[in-house]
């Protein structure tokens, strides 16, 4: 099991984009593909974008970026866009993707780890807390979490 950060190993930049794609219908196809090809030589620490791979099969994926389409401008930087194929759904296999973000977001200098979601109780096995609402261009709204990165939850 590995968790591949496609800026630190740009040979996956086209499966990455592929499985983004296949797995967020609802974003526009180019989204992915403009940002995540952007992301690989980028003058920033952000944005990254992560697989997860098992048994050389990607399984999952997530990012790490400056704002997840929410009005909450001045909260960054965010986890975005966290899939686990369903069959490998029930073995924490999200936290390992959560884990390589929280320790990229600490080395960037942030003290703070933010998402946007409508789950509740899955993020909080992980220690993030509910903050409030954020409202999407789209017209809808997210539950927003924080996670304060301390020696505790960052490896």
């Amino acid at each position: 099991m590995k968790v591949i950060s496609v800026r630190e190993n740009p040979d996956y930049k086209d499966k990455a984009i592929a499985y983004f794609q296949k797995n967020w219908k609802s974003v526009l196809p180019i989204i992915y593909e403009d940002c995540i090809t952007h992301s690989i030589g980028a003058r920033n620490p952000l944005p990254q974008w992560y697989i997860l791979e098992k048994n050389g099969e990607i399984i999952g994926c997530a990012g790490l970026i400056t704002n997840d389409f929410i009005s909450r401008g001045d909260l960054y930087p965010w986890i975005c866009a966290l899939f686990i194929e369903e069959r490998h759904r029930g073995n924490a296999y999200g936290s390992l993707l959560m884990e390589k973000a929280k320790e990229d977001t600490k080395k960037a200098g942030f003290e703070y780890v933010y998402l946007c979601t409508e789950h509740t109780g899955y993020y909080e096995k992980y220690g993030f807390h509910y903050i409030g609402q954020g409202y999407h261009p789209w017209g809808e709204e997210s539950r927003i979490y924080e996670l304060k990165l301390d020696k505790d939850n960052v490896p």
